[in-house]
């Protein structure tokens, strides 16, 4: 099985169509705040042109009819969760039917959440991504490949693997050398400016993504 590959953080219109027509397999929005937050009817609008792309929506602490709306008007095909990411929080979201939920678990100072094994089991994938204290992560900063690969060996169930944090086209081959993940996610590795992807590096990142 290929890795597949995900844009995220997306702003524009131009953007989301320029990734689908490279060939990502996921496009995401983000509402859970930060200088990328879109609303809802901005990502309408920024997603109408991604093509079969998969549509994914990162998200805070979602109320539940909230979150249904996003999934029903967008619509999306993932929920991300970032704020909430328990297993609680997991089962929650499939209630409301939506088709995959991904659960981030936060890389704080080279270590995993307690209940990582947890979501493996119940989620549809574990994202991966470096957290500061008190951040929702986005920092841009990649986490200790080879120390976080050996805590995920006895861990990694059905839920399929999802790394983030400080991709770039010149490193995420040896991010998927390093883990084996089953999806690299990238956002500001490909930026011109905050929210503006560059055509250029979206391509540069793929084609390193599809080489390793």
């Amino acid at each position: 099985m290929r890795v597949q590959i995900k844009v995220c953080g997306l702003t524009r219109a131009a953007d989301a169509a320029t990734a689908a027509a490279l060939g990502f397999d996921y496009v995401g929005v983000i509402f859970a705040g930060g200088p990328r937050s879109r609303t809802l009817n901005e990502a309408i609008h920024i997603l109408r042109d991604s093509g079969t792309a998969a549509r994914v929506g990162v998200f805070g602490v979602p109320h539940a009819t909230e979150l249904s709306n996003y999934v029903r008007m967008v619509p999306l095909s993932v929920a991300q969760l970032h704020g909430d990411s328990s297993p609680k929080a997991v089962l929650a979201a499939r209630a409301v039917g939506v088709h995959e939920v991904w659960a981030v678990v936060p890389v704080i100072d080279g270590a995993l959440r307690h209940d990582t094994e947890e979501l493996f089991q119940c989620a549809d994938a574990v994202v991966l991504d470096t957290r500061d204290a008190g951040g929702l992560g986005g920092t841009g900063r990649p986490f200790d490949w080879d120390a976080i690969g050996d805590m995920l060996r006895p861990m990694r169930r059905q839920a399929k693997l999802v790394i983030a944090g400080g991709l770039t086209p010149d490193n995420v081959a040896r991010a998927i050398e390093m883990l084996k993940p089953d999806i690299v996610d990238v956002s500001s590795g490909v930026e011109s400016s905050t929210g503006v992807k560059d055509p250029k590096l979206l391509s540069r990142f793929i084609e390193a993504a599809r080489s390793a």
